[in-house]
């Protein structure tokens, strides 16, 4: 079986995901609402909320042909290759909270601060026969 052209395109290109705020966002009208009836709790909980507002802001996933790429504006921080990915999930798929993977050495946690649809399609694309 040959692959056409564009296929083989589409699978070299880089994909940057699309930043979500729904989670950060989710986040902080909880703690607005915990803030009403346990003041601590609400202030935990909205400055998590703050944090990962800031993150979404900032971090960005790219797909590339051969590993997930982390950015932090346009500085690259951190690169995972396919080929050490042993498993991967998205937890709780009627609302997308947490993207976990694991390498060969290690595992790894992300909240779902981007497109929980495109990151799912780029995972299957990209390594499907990891996933759980």
């Amino acid at each position: 079986m040959t692959s056409s052209p564009s296929a083989a395109n589409a699978a070299n290109q880089a994909v940057q995901l699309t930043p979500s705020y729904r989670l950060p966002l989710g986040l902080l009208a909880i703690a607005l609402l915990l803030g009403l009836v346990q003041l601590w709790l609400g202030l935990v909980v909205g400055i998590f909320g703050l944090f990962l507002l800031y993150q979404t802001a900032v971090i960005r996933l790219v797909f590339d042909a051969e590993a997930l790429a982390v950015y932090r504006g346009e500085t690259e921080i951190r690169r995972f290759p396919y080929r050490d990915w042993q498993a991967w999930t998205v937890f709780w798929q009627p609302v997308p909270i947490l993207f976990y993977f694991r390498e060969v050495n290690s595992i790894h946690f992300l909240p779902i601060l981007f497109s929980p649809q495109a990151l799912r399609a780029q995972l299957e694309q990209h390594c499907a026969q990891t996933a759980l």
